[in-house]
């Protein structure tokens, strides 16, 4: 079939697009004009379990691709912000590797195929982009006849000029399963005078694959089977900084219009001040930084938080890239923040959630940068350490300790080995590194064999379960499924734990943070049992739900036509819980930060939990003026509106959608008017009053940037308060105080105690320095210094202080006083106190009582003239101190240390030429 005409466009060199944001608008515009539906790019938080991020544009498309969902149009295109970091290391090393990029896609749902793909993707790189042809280079799957006649009798390419490859090249997945095909891709020729005897697409210094147009036929199971999908399917992409880089003439990807504005203010900010005047390393480095700074600024407005697993790990380890390549070339103080506002000025217009986002994008790096720079001050610190031991290199053990407990860059490592003379075992370093890769690996492995199972097989085979528990909390229903003891199974008997899959249910299967629903399955007498199942956990495996629990009588077996029944008071407790989450959401919009966003919660019987992103914990005050508005709220009493519309309408109307939910095309929308609209699939109350009181009973930090809110509501509430007035009752009783007067009477009683406390604490220290002065006449004269060391039991450690201190003071400037005793039984306290003459010598308290204080089980330190320690070993009191007059009378005898030269100051006055 000859592909279809298209209005012609061709371009003058003036109006071919160049800049980033132009070519962009020139693909998406070359496509909707051709009839393709325009689609915003999805999140980079997939709704896809089998990959952490999104890496692809077609990857919102895979279960349209696989005929699970509906297809958005017949054809589509878009621009798709992806992230990928397999390549991380390539980042800035080479002229075309990224962690961040632009994919600019059309897609056909069983539409057009091979040709007119083909077609419009040569038309629109060689009249709306102005590509030269000679320049252009083909490569085709090497059994794909059919997309080879079309590149060479249809578009007329030369069939020099197409190179088929092997399946390693040019047959595409998203993953080692799902939909996939053949695909011929498009190169840029940059150096053409080469000639065509030497094409070889491998040449990266030469050839630029910029776009590739994926036939998806195909889908690949566990086993690598492929079989035909339902339709034949059209996936492209184009990389829109590689385009760029053409068009613009640039040497690499870098330094174009969409990425070197980051290098450029990242050099502002440091010692070189220019890109340009930077060594190549510097320049690798400020790579680095440009597109980890697009990369973290893009996963942050999608609601991913730092953190030491899944997204979280791959933002962190991003951030702490950037920071470090930042340390690299000199910048030292925070940074990352604020090339937030070159990401929003160059891709803002595209990905308007950068702007909406901006101040929790600003807020997340600050924070996580000023935690990195603490552990890069740590790490130097440990390297201190080991330098102090004058090792003769750092060993590859040592540089690993750095960079895994510490994480302390291995550069840096190097970096200051080499200003001190010594090497690194780097290989030594590698050798670590990649037995914890092995480690790390086989706990993957581990990790991914738990993945598939009965449950997963049994979610694909029979899809999503009908939910009829909105409308009722009693059904008739069929056992569809039954799994016993981990097993799928026909039957179960008494006893037995099982995992039940029903036609429909009006059990609510755990999700969007609510748990599941408790109660009953109730079913057919058999030999004179009717069959009981209790039912103590609901889940959802890929929208199929599994109702699980135990077989207390009976006999349970597939096909089998059962009576499902929710128990009501739990469901009640989860309604009221969860309507109270939506408006404790609202209330800290309203009273803490407009910008404040869920990062988690549980809705429970007994409780909620809710967790949102803010950089600072929420005052008391701010607590009691949100518990009041919630109150008030529930006092309103204001009947919920629950509705189905499309998600664009939703949005329009300003319905609040989390972060890290999944919804469809048509969403659940709850609303509590004029207070409150949130998407949520969950189980609510019909009337705010239904909820009856709401307690926020605490708040604290559960990571970095999230914070956390308990509350209870509802019956909970009740019985949370009951005991707690229970206790205040009984504590009037004692005090003899009304409830009001409890608070006043305890601080009275404490300020007391406190008052009595230092009475104490002085009668003691007098105590100790009564029998101080008692010492004073034993204490030895050895020269010019008077030597004391005693033992002194019954004196707290704060007392034996200053008892030392005193009898420092007594005995003048050559005093040496240590003291020790038992303070409080199995404790022992020491203290050393030295005089300025003493310490002019060289003898330092703090080391002496430090080592005396090893003797006894412990240790301490402090300053050169008073120290403190303790132990925890008073048998050994004697000892130690005998042994340790014995040290400092050598010490005191022998002769002093020299006095260090002091350098002379050269001039710095300038010699009048006059003379």
């Amino acid at each position: 079939m000859k592909a279809s005409p298209s209005p012609a466009i061709m371009l003058s060199a003036q109006q071919q697009p160049r800049s980033g944001a132009a070519i962009r608008l020139a693909f998406l515009d070359f496509y909707t004009a051709r009839g393709h539906r325009l689609l915003p790019s999805a999140s980079l938080v997939p709704d896809d379990p089998t990959v952490l991020l999104t890496i692809a544009g077609m990857l919102p498309f895979k279960t349209v691709f696989l005929g699970q969902k509906p297809r958005p149009a017949q054809r589509a295109t878009s621009a798709q912000k992806c992230i990928r970091t397999n390549d991380i290391e390539n980042v800035g090393r080479t002229a075309r590797h990224h962690t961040f990029f632009e994919m600019l896609g059309n897609f056909s749902f069983g539409d057009y195929f091979k040709e007119q793909a083909i077609c419009w993707a040569w038309e629109l790189s060689t009249e709306v982009f102005g590509l030269d042809p000679r320049h252009l280079v083909v490569s085709v799957f090497h059994e794909d006849r059919e997309a080879t006649s079309i590149w060479t009798e249809t578009v007329g390419v030369a069939p020099h000029r197409i190179v088929p490859m092997g399946a390693a090249d040019n047959f595409w997945s998203a993953g080692p399963t799902g939909p996939c095909g053949p695909c011929s891709e498009l190169y840029y020729d940059l150096q053409p005078e080469k000639g065509d005897e030497a094409i070889n697409l491998e040449d990266d210094e030469r050839f630029i694959e910029f776009y590739n147009l994926v036939f998806m036929e195909s889908n690949r199971n566990a086993d690598g089977v492929l079989t035909p999908l339902a339709n034949k399917n059209i996936d492209t992409g184009m990389g829109l900084e590689r385009m760029a880089r053409i068009l613009q003439g640039k040497p690499n990807n870098y330094e174009t219009d969409l990425i070197y504005p980051l290098m450029a203010a990242v050099a502002r900010r440091s010692p070189l001040e220019d890109y340009l005047a930077a060594s190549t390393d510097q320049q690798t480095s400020l790579k680095i930084i440009a597109d980890h700074s697009r990369a973290v600024t893009h996963l942050i407005a999608d609601g991913v938080t730092s953190s030491n697993l899944g997204r979280g790990y791959v933002l962190r380890r991003l951030i702490r890239r950037a920071v470090r390549h930042g340390y690299l070339i000199g910048i030292r103080e925070p940074f990352l923040e604020s090339l937030v506002d070159v990401v929003v000025k160059v891709t803002g217009s595209a990905y308007p959630q950068l702007q909406q986002r901006e101040t929790a994008i600003k807020r997340e790096l600050k924070q996580e940068e000023l935690r990195f720079r603490d552990t890069l001050e740590r790490g130097e610190k440990r390297l201190g350490e080991i330098l102090t031991t004058q090792p003769e290199r750092i060993s590859g053990s040592q540089a690993f300790e750095l960079y895994d407990t510490h994480g302390f860059p291995l550069e840096l490592t190097v970096e200051i080995a080499q200003e001190h003379g010594l090497g690194v075992d780097q290989e030594g370093f590698a050798a670590a590194m990649e037995i914890q890769r092995q480690q790390a690996r086989a706990a993957a492995v581990n990790v991914d064999l738990t993945r598939g199972g009965v449950a997963e097989g049994l979610a694909a085979k029979l899809g999503a379960t009908p939910f009829s528990g909105y409308q009722q909390l009693n059904d008739e229903s069929e056992v569809v499924a039954l799994i016993v003891n981990g097993e799928a199974a026909q039957q179960a008997l008494q006893g037995d734990a099982v995992q039940v899959g029903l036609s429909r249910t009006c059990f609510y299967g755990e999700s969007g943070g609510q748990v599941g629903d408790r109660g009953v399955v109730l079913g057919a007498t058999t030999a004179g049992q009717p069959m009981e199942m209790i039912v103590e956990d609901v889940q959802k495996v890929d929208g199929f739900v599994l109702h699980k629990g135990r077989l207390v009588s009976g006999v349970l077996h597939l096909g089998q036509v059962v009576v499902t029944r929710v128990d009501h008071f739990c469901r009640r407790r989860a309604q009221i819980h969860h309507t109270a989450t939506h408006l404790l959401h609202e209330a800290l919009k309203r009273v803490v930060d407009p910008a404040i966003c869920q990062a988690g919660s549980l809705v429970d019987f007994n409780r909620l939990r809710f967790d949102f992103n803010c950089p600072r914990s929420v005052a008391a005050s701010e607590m009691e003026q949100m518990e009041s508005l919630i109150n008030g709220w529930i006092l309103e009493a204001y009947s919920l509106e629950v509705s189905q519309m499309p998600m664009a309408e939703a949005k329009a109307r300003g319905a609040v959608a989390m972060f890290g939910e999944k919804y469809g095309d048509v969403v659940r929308v709850v609303n509590v008017p004029g207070v409150s609209m949130e998407l949520c699939g969950g189980i609510h109350v019909n009337n705010t009053a239904e909820i009856g009181v709401v307690r926020l009973v605490a708040e604290s930090g559960v990571a970095a940037g999230i914070r956390r809110i308990e509350a209870v509501a509802g019956p909970a509430a009740l019985a949370y308060i009951k005991p707690r007035d229970q206790a205040c009752r009984e504590l009037g009783e004692r005090f003899k105080a009304q409830p009001t007067e409890i608070v006043a009477r305890v601080e009275a009683l404490q300020a007391e105690l406190k008052h009595t406390s230092k009475a104490l604490a002085a009668s003691r220290e007098a105590l100790a320095l009564a029998k101080a002065k008692a010492l004073v006449d034993q204490a030895q004269s050895n020269g010019a210094f008077q030597l004391l060391v005693q033992r002194l039991d019954g004196v707290e450690p704060a007392a034996l202080q200053t008892a030392g201190q005193a009898l420092v003071d007594q005995l003048g400037p050559g005093a040496v006083v240590v003291l020790a005793g038992e303070s409080s039984p199995g404790k022992v306290s020491l203290v050393a106190g030295f005089g300025p003459q003493v310490v002019a010598r060289g003898l330092k308290a703090g080391a002496v009582i430090g080592a005396l204080a090893k003797g006894c089980g412990g240790g301490g330190g402090g300053r050169p003239h008073l120290a403190q320690a303790g132990g925890r070993q008073p048998e050994n009191i004697d000892a130690v101190l005998e042994a340790g007059q014995a040290q400092l009378v050598r010490a005191l005898s022998q002769s002093p240390p020299p006095e260090p030269q002091r350098r002379r100051r050269k001039s710095t006055r300038k010699t009048s030429s006059a003379g």
